[in-house]
């Protein structure tokens, strides 16, 4: 079985979370027989398909980028193309060109759409844009979401409810052996009582000018691997809190990462809005067996996160309670170990990609088995009746 994933950006363009729960389900669906490729757009495409570990990538030229939508000329011609060599079309979602492709193509295969999050911060272009939206949304056959604390609290998901199935991002374990024993010796050395780490792009919901107020006037450290829009202005706030403890160690290749993951103490990710959806890096952190604070904010941080039982979680834009979430775990290790490790069961019954991939193969061998109804009532109007009684 051939699919099909459709996103504006994608490995090894852009590392964010979209791009990696894409990368862990074309893995993680090859050993129930799916082959995948995805279709991206970048400033400088490839002439030929890239591999990237075991699927294909194809990308088309990115024109411009006008309020964090991709746009494209060539991209329209490419999805047509692959769409038809396709045996399902999954799109992720939001991406407001990839409606326009849709109904453009209208290639007549089985449609899979991973809601990854609500429009959150275009308001006013979600005004217009709304119209297209729903007609997109009720072309689909199924739409996913990762969490029932999303479904739960999406306004755009309410109405899609009965076509709508929740299945938890994963990750495969596996993937993140490939640890520096070098480094990992350095950081150790270096925090000998071990750290906080923060691990992501540094966007405007990600909290961290949150997390920099909670930490002023404590003397813990704390680490933030990554980059992005907000560095300078969060590097200029750490300077004028006087923040001596908080480290940016800029964004660092896979195997330093996940030495900085096995190293730390707790895991701390202070996503304030709902376009934070899930959270990738939480999601690492309870793998590797860590206690994790997050705040509440209707989403899957709080899927991943339990109160009291994986970490804590804290009003969001607190950073007073953030302040005593971080106290409480660092001066009792004994809570920290046990949260841990209740945070890597937790990982190991709900989140594993294996999980993910059965679930989603599984989804796309019902669609494509079971034509829809437009299609099947095409298929009987050619077959002479004799065929049609049998």
């Amino acid at each position: 079985m051939r699919v099909l994933h459709l996103f504006k950006t994608y490995h090894p363009d852009s590392m964010g979370g979209i791009e990696q729960t894409i990368f862990q389900l074309c893995e993680a669906c090859k050993p129930w027989g799916v082959e995948s490729s995805v279709l991206t757009l970048s400033k400088q495409p490839a002439a030929q398909p890239l591999r990237i570990a075991n699927h294909q990538v194809h990308q088309a030229k990115l024109d411009l980028n006008l309020a964090s939508t991709g746009l494209s000329r060539e991209v329209f011609q490419r999805f047509r193309q692959l769409a038809q060599e396709a045996d399902v079309v999954h799109y992720h979602f939001p991406w407001p060109l990839m409606d326009l492709l849709h109904f453009n193509a209208q290639h007549g295969k089985p449609s899979v759409l991973s809601y990854h999050s609500d429009i959150v911060r275009q308001r006013f272009l979600l005004q217009l844009y709304r119209p297209l939206m729903h007609r997109f949304l009720e072309a689909m056959d199924q739409i996913v979401t990762a969490s029932p604390n999303y479904l739960a609290t999406s306004d755009v998901l309410a109405r899609y409810q009965q076509k709508t199935l929740v299945i938890p991002y994963g990750l495969d374990k596996g993937g993140y052996n490939n640890i520096d024993p070098e480094r990992l010796a350095h950081w150790q050395a270096q925090f000998p009582e071990g750290f906080f780490l923060f691990v992501g792009v540094m966007r405007y919901y990600k909290g961290l000018h949150i997390l920099l107020d909670a930490c002023k006037d404590t003397n813990y450290p704390v680490l933030i691997v990554g980059a992005g829009p907000m560095e300078k202005k969060l590097r200029s706030q750490a300077e004028r809190l006087q923040l001596h403890n908080v480290h940016f160690v800029g964004p660092l290749p896979d195997a330093e990462k996940n030495a900085l993951l096995q190293a730390c103490r707790v895991l701390v990710f202070p996503s304030h809005l709902r376009s934070e959806a899930f959270g990738i890096s939480l999601l690492e952190g309870a793998m590797f067996g860590k206690p994790m604070i997050s705040s509440e904010i209707g989403t899957g941080t709080t899927y991943i996160n339990i109160h009291g039982e994986t970490g804590l979680v804290v009003p969001p834009s607190d950073a007073a309670a953030l302040r005593v979430a971080m106290r409480r775990l660092w001066s009792d290790h004994a809570l920290s170990i046990r949260m841990g490790q209740a945070a890597a069961q937790r990982y190991q019954r709900l989140f594993t990609a294996e999980r993910m991939g059965q679930s989603f193969s599984t989804i796309y061998q019902r669609l494509v088995s079971s034509p829809k109804p437009s299609q099947q009532a095409q298929h009987q109007a050619e077959c002479p009746l004799s065929e049609r009684e049998l």
